[in-house]
């Protein structure tokens, strides 16, 4: 009740905060193609039910025509703008909407596309039981996911080999660890990620503390080695195709 509650207030006071720089930035996007400034993006929700997710579009119309659903820094489908757009995060303000509509939460687990939770094994299932969020900690370990992708010939395979595993592992140790104060941490420590990741990371690194995370999960979240293909939990098998399932 108090996370709703919470939802709701931060997603309508957010909405109206963030609507000066929003509106201009809506016009720029529409003004480079007469296009709409929104990506209706198919994600899968709370207990695997669809929802449409709004996105402020960085990415040229048709991109997710392209059969692609990871985005490396370097990818072409992403416009100029789009650029200033994804390093601001300003897509992501826009799902507020679907907060307050009640599609998502500030916090929780990022919604994922149907090809990629029909790849989830049992044990990451468990992600699906609950609201997607904007953020968890997953999302600043892995603020610059388009990096880690960046150069990759295939980046769905480097993201379920690369990011998947750590991702998934680090929104199962939130929905154990839920709580009202965590939620208030993690959308701070989001905020500050935008001005300094390494701030943000070292407030992960104490909230994985302080809930006792094991400590192969602590070192991942450091981010301060480069990352090794790993099997998603649930697997003994690292995904070594788009679409094959890596626990068949």
């Amino acid at each position: 009740m108090i996370k709703r509650l919470f939802d709701l207030t931060a997603s309508a006071v957010g909405l109206v905060l963030a609507s000066p720089v929003l509106v201009p930035v809506m016009f720029l996007v529409w003004l480079q193609d007469k296009h709409s400034p929104f990506y209706i993006a198919p994600r899968v929700g709370r207990n695997e039910l669809p929802f449409k997710m709004i996105k402020l579009r960085s990415m040229v119309i048709n991109a997710d025509k392209s059969g692609i659903d990871s985005t490396a820094a370097n990818d072409n489908r992403i416009t100029a703008l789009g650029q200033f757009i994804r390093r601001y995060k300003l897509d992501e303000l826009t799902q507020l909407w679907n907060v307050l509509k009640g599609d998502m939460s500030l916090v929780g687990p990022r919604p994922n596309v149907k090809r990629e939770t029909d790849l989830y094994t049992p044990v990451e299932k468990k992600l699906l039981r609950v609201k997607p969020g904007i953020t968890d900690i997953s999302s600043i370990v892995f603020s610059d996911e388009g990096d880690i992708l960046k150069g990759q010939p295939d980046p769905d395979i480097a993201y379920n080999q690369l990011i998947r595993p750590s991702k998934s592992l680090l929104g199962l140790l939130y929905i154990e660890n839920q709580s009202f104060s965590l939620d208030l941490r993690l959308c701070f420590l989001t905020f500050i990620a935008i001005f300094s990741r390494e701030k943000a990371l070292l407030g992960v690194h104490e909230i994985l503390r302080s809930i006792n995370a094991p400590e192969h999960v602590i070192w991942i979240a450091q981010r301060r080695q480069a990352l090794v293909p790993t099997p998603p939990p649930g697997s003994d098998r690292i995904v070594t195709s788009r679409d094959g399932n890596p626990f068949a």
